[in-house]
């Protein structure tokens, strides 16, 4: 199931994530390099079944290698250290990250050939989407 995710994808769009960076608590300063980033995605799994996800931009490059619905130790883009844990649910990557008390979920799915990610906190909702180069 993963496979079709598999590529190098472009961001075109980002809404809201403004709003969802300040709900899970990155400062302003992050905030302003964040909402300025457009960084690509490349997802690759490897012959053990592997999946990464590579984030780069040329303000930072983030990866995490990980097996479906085995929990890890993820440290994210903004340094917050999570207990991470991703699933394949109705055709999409669910990122699950927990730290202090709190919980946010990545979605992503594949949508009209697009790559959607749906950051989700609580009641805010960010989408950011990709186009496969």
């Amino acid at each position: 199931m993963v496979e079709k995710f598999v590529g190098t994808w472009k961001m075109v769009s980002s809404d809201n994530f403004d709003d969802y960076m300040k709900a899970i608590g990155v400062g302003f300063a992050t905030r302003q390099v964040g909402n300025r980033t457009k960084p690509n995605l490349v997802v690759s799994v490897d012959d053990q079944g592997a999946v990464c996800l590579k984030s780069q931009s040329t303000f930072k490059t983030t990866e995490i290698k990980f097996k479906l619905n085995e929990p890890f130790d993820e440290t994210t883009a903004d340094d917050r250290k999570t207990r991470t844990v991703v699933t394949m649910e109705n055709g999409k990557l669910v990122q699950k990250q927990s730290w202090d008390g709190k919980e946010t979920n990545i979605e992503r799915e594949i949508e009209d050939g697009k790559l959607i990610a749906k950051c989700i906190m609580g009641d805010v909702v960010a989408v950011r989407t990709y186009v496969k180069e």
